[in-house]
């Protein structure tokens, strides 16, 4: 039998684990951002060209791009608009403020009804045939009501900017409430969810994506009525702006109100979109995204 050595066997080392700095995150541009500026610089280009150089007979009363430039930043504009007077900034305001006021009356009014108009049979077939009658309703159409209504021009302004947001609200949330899998709702009901806890749980998370392009074709629709709005009864914002323009002749001024117009719109819809994308993470964590 042999005898065990006495001599103690070296237990290794432990690896220590390699301490390499993480490389920085690099923030990689979005794809889209290069395509996005190339397009309007090709925008701003075709306008210069058919304007300022070619001088087409169309576009011979347009004002060109290099005069809306040089007045919408000139400290001293020529025709009193620009990004230094507060009158400019006044209009933007009106404007902001009456599609908020609109904008959140057509959510708080829209949203429910569509769900109620999807989740209850009865009330859809009193109320739906009701809805498709005011709804082709041009809103110019309602300008005259609107003014006996409530006696001034702001309620009637933004009263008409509602109507078209709330038109898109309601209908889209209808059609996320019918796009909803039975099998889904069945499964609650099956596991003694009440009709209460199948709207709450099943219903209105599987109608955000709805009622998010709902919300965002509404604040479209809501800056085309209150432009509208504004031209006809407004004494201040950005519509009364370009009305305004045109019978004084201040051509340069009417585009500065439009591409504002742009601007504030594809902010407000680009706002819609980002709380859209937080609320409903899950969607993309379910396909994998």
């Amino acid at each position: 039998m042999s005898a065990i050595s006495s001599e103690t066997i070296p237990l290794a080392a432990p690896a220590r684990a390699a301490t390499r700095p993480k490389p920085a995150r690099r923030r990689s541009v979005s794809p889209s951002l290069p395509l996005a500026v190339l397009g309007l610089g090709l925008f701003v280009a075709g306008w210069y060209l058919t304007v300022d150089v070619l001088a087409l007979p169309r576009f011979r009363g347009i004002p060109g791009a290099t005069e809306v430039i040089r007045e919408w930043i000139s400290p001293n504009p020529a025709y009193g608009t620009s990004i230094f007077t507060l009158d400019y900034y006044a209009h933007i305001w009106a404007s902001v403020r009456r599609v908020a006021i609109a904008f959140t009356a057509a959510l708080v009014t829209g949203s429910p009804l569509g769900l109620l108009l999807g989740w209850s049979t009865r009330f859809r077939q009193y109320a739906f045939p009701v809805f498709e009658l005011i709804r082709p309703i041009p809103i110019l159409a309602w300008v005259p009501l609107a003014m006996l209504m409530f006696h001034t021009r702001e309620g009637s302004v933004i009263f008409l900017t509602y109507l078209a947001a709330f038109y898109a609200v309601t209908l889209n949330t209808l059609l996320g409430v019918h796009s909803i899998d039975q099998n889904l709702i069945r499964a609650a009901r099956c596991l003694g969810a009440g009709p209460t806890t199948v709207l709450r749980t099943v219903v209105i998370p599987g109608s955000l994506p709805y009622i998010f392009t709902g919300l965002q074709i509404g604040m479209g629709v809501a800056w085309f009525s209150l432009v509208a709005g504004e031209m006809i009864a407004g004494q201040f914002g950005l519509g009364y702006l370009i009305n305004a323009s045109y019978t004084t002749t201040r051509y340069p001024t009417i585009v500065i109100a439009m591409i504002t117009l742009g601007l504030v719109g594809y902010a407000s819809s680009a706002l819609i979109r980002f709380v859209g994308n937080r609320l409903m993470a899950y969607r993309a964590r379910s396909i994998g995204a």
